[in-house]
C-alpha cells in the first residue's frame, strides 16, 4: 500500500487522456484481507495491477512476490474480478490500454486481428 508508482502515474495519464472513466485507484476489494487493486472499475468488476521490476528480480519476479500475487488474483477471480496486469512495455507499447478498453466495453484503437497487436 505504498506510494503511487511512476508506472503507475503514466498509465493513468493514458487513461484520463483516452476518455475512459476514471477508476478507484487503490480499491480494496477483498472482504477480509487488505489487498488493493493499483486501478479498479468496481461496477464492471475490471481492474489494472502494475507490475514493476519485471526484469529486474522486484518483488513480482520473485518466488513469494509470485505466490502472493497467484494467491490475491485467484481470490479476486472467485468474487468475479477481471484482472488485468501490465508492465512498463504494455504501458509504453498501448496494449494495457487497449485491453482495459475492451474489459470494459469501450472501443479499442486496434481491431483485435490486428497482427501488430
Amino acid at each position: 500500500m505504498g506510494g503511487k508508482s511512476e508506472l503507475e502515474e503514466r498509465f493513468s495519464l493514458q487513461l484520463a487522456g483516452h476518455r475512459i472513466s476514471p477508476p478507484v485507484r487503490e480499491h480494496r476489494f477483498h472482504p477480509s484481507r487488505k489487498w488493493r487493486f493499483d486501478f479498479a472499475w468496481p461496477d464492471q468488476m475490471v481492474a489494472v495491477e502494475i507490475q514493476g521490476g519485471v526484469w529486474t528480480r522486484g518483488k513480482h519476479g520473485r518466488g513469494a512476490g509470485l505466490v502472493s500475487s497467484f494467491e490475491k488474483n485467484n481470490a479476486a477471480a472467485i468474487l468475479g474480478w477481471w484482472v488485468l496486469q501490465g508492465d512498463a512495455s504494455m504501458i509504453r507499447n498501448g496494449t494495457l490500454l487497449d485491453d482495459v478498453t475492451a474489459a470494459l466495453g469501450q472501443p479499442t484503437d486496434r481491431h483485435p486481428a490486428d497482427p501488430n497487436m
